[in-house]
């Protein structure tokens, strides 16, 4: 059987952490690639849960980081900006003043 190569992006550092835990078990980053391959092949379906949080989870993880947002703007006394006040703000921090 012919084989063909594959390009795949991956963060640095997780590449070496991966590349040596490969290394620990006794083969290389191609290797656990191409088991893994053959592991979706032949049960046709990943082998590993894929999970994500639950849509009430993501709304409540939003609804704590509006409201920290809010107190922080309160603490720092922005809390009451107009929204051409934060444009300006936001104009003057992209010029770096």
């Amino acid at each position: 059987m012919g084989q063909t190569a594959t390009t795949i992006r991956i963060d640095a550092e997780l590449k070496a952490e991966f590349d040596k835990l490969c290394d620990q078990f006794g083969m290389s980053a191609n290797t656990a690639f191409n088991i893994y391959v053959k592991a979706v092949v032949r049960q046709r379906r990943i082998p590993f849960q894929i999970e994500g949080d639950t849509l009430e989870e993501t709304m409540e993880k939003g609804r704590r980081a509006f409201y920290e947002m809010r107190k922080a703007a309160a603490e720092n006394g922005t809390a009451g900006m107009s929204l051409e006040e934060i444009n300006e703000e936001i104009r003057l921090a992209r010029r770096g003043e």
